[in-house]
């Protein structure tokens, strides 16, 4: 029999151990031995659990334990899970994760300490759906050229509510949280930062490149309102908070950030809580995967997978899906200011004569060519929003076209921009 110990028995860690309980007789088929929660560690021992798992308050009841075969780490945080993975790791027990912020900064460390103990990890990342094992073994044959995902399911039902109900954001954040989608704090979703730890995840099985979350651009979707919708609308785009890895010959482009895409493409059509990432590899072409990104017994299932692979090998695959590093070219995180796409611009303006000739002069000095414009009727206080999408431009030449924009004494508001990715 393995034993496992589970640290942290919240939403998912009891829907660990409940779900090895319920499906004991198929687990075990399909593992070749019997999988069994031996015991449990929570910070509140009075607070009732669902579960029929001995629980502790006491991390080393499991760490120290020598009957335990496989820790399964639900913590939440960086640091003190570091620790404790670190020291499940040294008393030779193998670990299962799906702590997504601790691999955004630890991944390549904990790789190196694990040697050849299995650490499983396929929860981490887009809750349900496979995607690490996809990555790791499904295409492992391919040079993967672009990595394109629905990474957050708080962001994902935010913006579909807002397309197909026409509410504000701030109407929708608030039923987002009374919903349970988004937290209290809801910066770490709707900021982009939860996308952005899972896309780093993915980027380092797809191209070996160790960066952290400081490294890329990462932005967030408080910024969209009606009036970016109604663009996206009437030019048959959706809004989209995306997570990209690209690769351009050996350089690698990571961001997160609100996106119009065209409504044909596959990836536009996930909507709700929904996660969906878009996977080009340079033999197999375009592979979708869609599915629930988060949720007790979702989570639970991808959780499960690992522990069966950690049963049935005796190890797992190497953790980041390579047993050499990537000699054969040296790849580079291209910086933000690389990037080109075409723009979608709002401005808040004073309603005179001459405003739109001050603008497209910024635009134009700075290599910017306008595709498509608009103009919504003045305010009682005689300001206007002007909606623009540029030709294909660079990050660097918007970024001063926006600040040099912003300079002007007729511009209200601070100048939003979403990028429009083909």
């Amino acid at each position: 029999m393995i034993k496992v110990g589970i640290i942290g028995v919240g939403t998912v860690g009891a829907s660990v151990a409940n779900i090895l309980e319920d499906n004991f007789d198929l687990i075990t088929a399909r593992a070749g031995k019997e999988i069994k929660v031996v015991k449990g560690v929570v910070s509140n021992l009075s607070k009732k659990r669902d579960v029929n798992i001995p629980l502790t308050d006491n991390i080393d009841d499991v760490l120290d334990d020598p009957d335990i075969d496989i820790v399964v780490e639900l913590m939440g945080g960086v640091e003190k899970p570091y620790e404790v993975v670190k020291k499940a790791l040294a008393n030779k027990k193998a670990v299962v994760t799906a702590n997504k912020a601790l691999l955004a900064y630890h991944r390549y460390d904990l790789q190196e300490i694990a040697g050849d103990i299995p650490i499983g990890y396929e929860a981490s990342v887009a809750g349900g759906i496979p995607i690490i094992n996809a990555l790791k073994v499904g295409l492992s044959a391919n040079q993967i050229t672009e990595i394109k995902g629905i990474m957050n399911g708080t962001c994902n039902y935010m913006l579909t509510k807002m397309i197909d109900e026409d509410v504000d954001y701030d109407t929708i954040l608030k039923e987002a949280q009374e919903l349970g989608y988004a937290e209290a704090d809801p910066t770490f979703d709707v900021g982009g930062f939860d996308a952005a730890h899972k896309l780093l995840i993915l980027s380092s099985i797809a191209y070996g490149i160790d960066a952290k979350p400081e490294d890329i651009l990462i932005e967030g979707i408080e910024q969209i309102n009606k009036e970016d919708i109604a663009f996206a609308k009437e030019f048959g785009y959706a809004i989209k908070l995306l997570a990209i890895a690209k690769k351009d010959g050996n350089n690698i482009s990571l961001r997160v950030h609100p996106a119009m895409i065209k409504k044909s493409q596959m990836i536009a059509k996930i909507d709700g809580v929904m996660n969906g990432i878009s996977v080009i590899g340079d033999k197999v072409g375009e592979t979708l995967y869609y599915g629930p990104g988060a949720g007790g017994d979702a989570t639970a299932s991808a959780v499960i997978s690992d522990i069966i692979e950690i049963v049935r090998a005796g190890q797992s695959s190497p953790m980041l899906g390579f047993k050499k590093p990537f000699n054969s070219e040296k790849l580079t995180l291209s910086p933000a200011e690389d990037i080109n796409s075409e723009y979608y611009l709002r401005m808040s303006v004073q309603d005179k004569p001459g405003v739109l000739a001050k603008i497209a002069t910024i635009l134009g000095e700075n290599s910017i060519s306008i595709d498509t414009f608009l103009q919504r009727s003045a305010s009682k206080e005689k300001v206007a929003t002007l909606l623009c999408a540029t030709h294909l431009s660079n990050e660097k030449d918007i970024q001063n076209a926006i600040k040099e924009i912003e300079s002007l004494d007729i511009i209200k508001k601070s100048v939003a921009m979403v990028r429009i990715v083909r």
